[in-house]
């Protein structure tokens, strides 16, 4: 399973989603251009010392990503790209989800744009009371990985 950034503009919850994704065990994807610098190095303050144990591909566009994603299914290896969105219609709980995913994040000042919502296989949600617009990005992504993980029982 992989974590994918689209485009992150914050610092501070792209180095927590990398450092849940070190102690979950699943690998990561910066999809550029960032609205920060990417390197290792400038990751140090939010990841901490744990960036030394999650595989973070580096892709300087969507398209890139997609090509990365295209060659890793033509391995044998299933794909599927589910994108977390606030205007998707179906819940994460009721998402099967499969060793190969990756789950897509948007950027937390504007989301994804519709390029990437028509290349998802599959758009999901976290259903929240009403009048309320979005969690965190990083929790977001916390809760739909800690449920992927429960049902493929990987922790």
């Amino acid at each position: 399973m992989t974590l994918a950034l689209y485009q992150p503009d914050i610092p501070q919850n792209a180095g927590a989603m990398l450092r849940t994704c070190a102690c979950l065990g699943v690998s990561a994807a910066i999809i550029g251009p960032a609205g920060f610098p990417t390197s290792d190095r400038d990751f140090r303050r939010a990841g901490m010392d744990y960036l030394d144990h999650v595989t973070i591909d580096r892709h300087g566009s969507f398209t890139a990503f997609q090509e990365w994603r295209a060659a890793s299914g033509q391995a044998g290896e299933s794909r599927r790209l589910l994108l977390l969105s606030t205007r998707a219609a179906a819940s994460y709980l009721d998402c099967d989800y499969r060793a190969g995913d990756i789950l897509l994040v948007g950027r937390e000042s504007a989301g994804a744009p519709e390029e990437v919502h028509a290349a998802a296989d599959l758009a999901i949600r976290i259903p929240m009371r009403p009048g309320m617009r979005s969690l965190n990005v990083a929790v977001a992504a916390a809760m739909v990985m800690g449920e992927a993980l429960r049902q493929l029982r990987a922790l």
